[in-house]
């Protein structure tokens, strides 16, 4: 096997976006794709290394980009500040989304028909909000993910199946918020699944993720656990 990775660029509008990808370049023929949804800071290494294993497994890593290029935030308040106009705009949010989701179907080493997504933490919401939309997607998974509403997407249909992956005690999404999405899901007609781990908090795929006082904490168990989850669910999807 061997690894490899580039860069490249798209745009929505007069906005510029950068994507991450890495695939297997000793597999000649169209594999599925996974598209790499990132947290409130940006596309970030963690996304990338992301990639990089999805290509491991032999699909298309493909790690997205909502914010523009080169944007990425190095504090709470700047991650905040980037992430707050797309929470503000969901309809914007699932444009860029569906953006990527058109980039990574155009590429020659990817099987346009067979595609999921996966995100972190904001990026659990945003492909959270391409399943909502109705995109034709075959399934996406959120880690850790935010699951408010976006309020545009009432009486769509879902067709993706979708996995959520949630620390039980993530003050972020709390277990109202949790049936919540469940009622949701339902209400759209969606193939869904929600695996949650006890005495688990926010971000915890994370090993950075360290304050615990403020609801962030990495979990090697939840981490472990919530990537083979996935992994069976993209068997399913992609089968």
């Amino acid at each position: 096997m061997s690894i490899s990775t580039t860069t490249t660029d798209y745009s929505d509008g007069d906005r510029t976006f950068e994507a991450f990808i890495a695939w297997d370049d000793s597999n000649e023929q169209p594999r599925p794709a996974v598209l790499v949804a990132h947290a409130w800071r940006g596309r970030s290494p963690f996304e990338n290394d992301k990639a990089c294993r999805l290509a491991e497994l032999g699909y298309v890593g493909f790690a997205l980009d909502v914010y523009g290029k080169g944007v990425l935030g190095n504090s709470p308040e700047e991650n905040a500040s980037l992430m707050q106009p797309l929470l503000d705009d969901r309809e914007a949010l699932q444009r860029r989304m569906a953006l990527a989701l058109a980039e990574v179907r155009a590429r020659p080493e990817v099987d346009a028909n067979r595609v999921a997504a996966i995100g972190f933490c904001f990026g659990g919401l945003s492909v959270l909000d391409l399943a909502r939309s109705g995109a034709d997607i075959r399934g996406v998974v959120s880690f850790h993910g935010l699951f408010g509403a976006p309020g545009n997407t009432e009486g769509n249909r879902i067709s993706a199946k979708v996995l959520a992956l949630h620390g039980w005690d993530d003050p972020m999404a709390t277990p109202d918020q949790v049936l919540s999405l469940a009622s949701e899901l339902s209400s759209m007609g969606a193939d869904w699944q929600i695996h949650g781990y006890g005495r688990t908090l926010h971000a915890f795929t994370n090993p950075e993720a360290d304050d615990p006082a403020n609801g962030l904490q990495y979990s090697a168990h939840a981490d472990r656990r919530s990537w083979r989850a996935m992994t069976d669910f993209l068997d399913e999807v992609f089968a």
